[in-house]
């Protein structure tokens, strides 16, 4: 039963996004359509193969995640963008930390899919098998502070993940005087739309953990912290630049 659900889902998925026209990745090139035909915004190749993070995320979850949802969002993106020059020049970061300079003809279609790309980019970046399992340096000082030590963050990071009704993200962000906080988003929002930066996140919505854990989201986020590259996010931190008062 479940395989045929499992079978379902995939297929729906795939032919509800093609029907917007989804760009699709080049597995030969890590280009996508989309660059090729040299529109502002294109779909960037994992920095890893598709495989690289089982058993934790699966393989099939990988392509579908990246070469069709995340797809999906830049290819909207790069329609919504197209007549409008002065947006279609700003990088999706710019995009996303100032909506307010975005028309409002187009506004929520950036948030939406500006937010999903942005978003999406930085998640593939801040995952990996291997490598540290806890932050370093300034990253770990501030966690212990903050959340009195490394398991109380991950505490309260997995409580978080699993509080967030439907779709949406949880994230560990920083503001520009190096303080650091657990929230959650709705939707594609994130905290470049606040003003603060993201140093981790992971994705809630159930494309990116169905197909091998279900409706179980508990253990997709159990799995999740097996797969945090917290040498990227530690860098992340000491990378962002402070304002003293």
């Amino acid at each position: 039963m479940f395989q045929q659900r499992r079978a379902f889902i995939k297929l729906a998925g795939m032919s509800a996004l093609a029907s917007f026209g989804v760009v699709t990745a080049d597995s030969s090139s890590g280009q996508t359509q989309a660059a090729k035909a040299g529109q502002p915004f294109t779909l960037p190749a994992l920095p890893y193969g598709y495989e690289a993070l089982e058993p934790y995320i699966d393989a099939e979850t990988m392509h579908l995640h990246h070469d069709k949802h995340h797809a999906a969002y830049v290819n909207n993106l790069n329609n919504a963008v197209a007549n409008y020059p002065d947006v279609a020049a700003m990088s999706v970061e710019e995009l996303v930390r100032h909506l307010d300079k975005v028309p409002e003809p187009i506004r929520t279609v950036v948030r939406n899919n500006g937010g999903g790309h942005a978003n999406h980019s930085f998640f593939w970046q801040i995952m990996h098998n291997g490598g540290s399992d806890h932050p370093q340096g300034e990253l770990a000082r501030a966690i212990d502070t903050k959340f009195g030590s490394f398991s109380g963050f991950q505490d309260q990071f997995t409580k978080a993940a699993l509080s967030v009704f439907g779709s949406g993200w949880t994230w560990l962000s920083s503001d520009d005087k190096g303080g650091i906080a657990i929230e959650t988003t709705p939707n594609q929002d994130s905290p470049w739309m606040a003003g603060r930066t993201p140093l981790l996140g992971i994705d809630v919505w159930e494309h990116a953990y169905y197909l091998k854990y279900k409706n179980v989201r508990a253990d997709y986020v159990a799995a999740f912290h097996k797969v945090i590259s917290w040498d990227a996010v530690s860098k992340r931190f000491h990378n962002i630049p402070v304002q003293k008062s």
